[in-house]
């Protein structure tokens, strides 16, 4: 139905939300971090978007504009934050998702960004998009090639600029623009996330609040044999790598992408070694 965003419970199966992603391009999973889990991500956070700068730099000027100058933007979560990276990027929930989305285009999948978004009062709706753009030289049309994610941090609503989405969009000609009665707002609570798919569009909403800043973090995943926007091997130093669990050196980087029994190839290797058994071995 369009304008709304269906819920299910962290609790429900993987593959009701997969069903759910394939036919609206979106679904919101209530629960998505514990309560205990949530607490403690947080206040390792706050410090760190404390110290951002919103008037920071970016890439080029359109990326800068994009976020805004009321957005503090905390990048590189995997090297920052160790409970991210030891319990959230693994998060079993991702990994089902995953599976059940990106199999028809990729053997395996890989962490494609995390960034944590704190957009303050003033903050205006970013313009409406899809995050599957950032690969424009994959011919049209083919399967999909990003799951995404925003994790409420705190509580999202339409006034504090919850994320807007556009179900059923990811079926759309690409020539078609939404209406305004068209677009979704993800509102829910915190340790909750709404889960997006690449080819859906959808933008951050505007904090028309007076004092009220909105935390959220990016999370996204893509086919294993594409290249990155966050540069996982610049972004986190090797020895934080190799303490990491094996499944997120996996999901940043440190694993061979192998489709050879499906005839294809394999991708990433060292030394014609998978890097994540050098890392199990201590040769990396």
């Amino acid at each position: 139905m369009p304008g709304t965003i269906r819920h299910l419970d962290a609790q429900a199966p993987p593959e009701e939300m997969v069903t759910i992603l394939e036919a609206d391009g979106a679904v919101i999973v209530d629960r998505f971090l514990d309560t205990n889990l949530l607490e403690r991500f947080n206040r390792e956070l706050d410090p760190l978007v404390e110290g951002q700068n919103p008037d920071r730099e970016f890439v080029n000027p359109a990326v800068s504009f994009f976020f805004g100058k009321e957005t503090r933007h905390l990048t590189a979560v995997a090297a920052q934050s160790k409970i991210f990276a030891h319990e959230i990027l693994p998060h079993p929930l991702y990994t089902e998702i995953c599976d059940g989305i990106l199999a028809k285009s990729a053997s395996s999948s890989i962490m494609n960004t995390a960034h944590v978004m704190d957009r303050g009062p003033g903050a205006e709706r970013q313009y409406l998009h899809r995050d599957e753009d950032v690969w424009p030289h994959v011919p049209r049309p083919h399967p999909e090639l990003q799951l995404a994610s925003v994790i409420a941090l705190e509580r999202f609503d339409e006034e504090n600029g919850a994320t807007c989405i556009v179900p059923g969009s990811h079926r759309w000609p690409r020539d078609r623009e939404p209406t305004e009665d068209e677009i979704a707002i993800a509102e829910m609570d915190a340790g909750s996330a709404v889960v997006y798919l690449g080819s859906a569009i959808h933008a951050g909403g505007t904090n028309s609040t007076k004092h009220r800043r909105r935390r959220g973090m990016h999370v996204s995943f893509c086919a294993g044999w594409l290249r990155t926007e966050e540069n996982q091997y610049l972004s986190v130093p090797i020895e934080q790598i190799r303490q990491m669990p094996e499944k997120s050196q996996a999901l940043l980087g440190y694993a061979a992408h192998d489709a050879i029994n499906i005839g294809g190839g394999y991708l990433g290797t060292v030394d014609l070694v998978d890097p994540i058994d050098l890392l199990s071995k201590g040769r990396l």
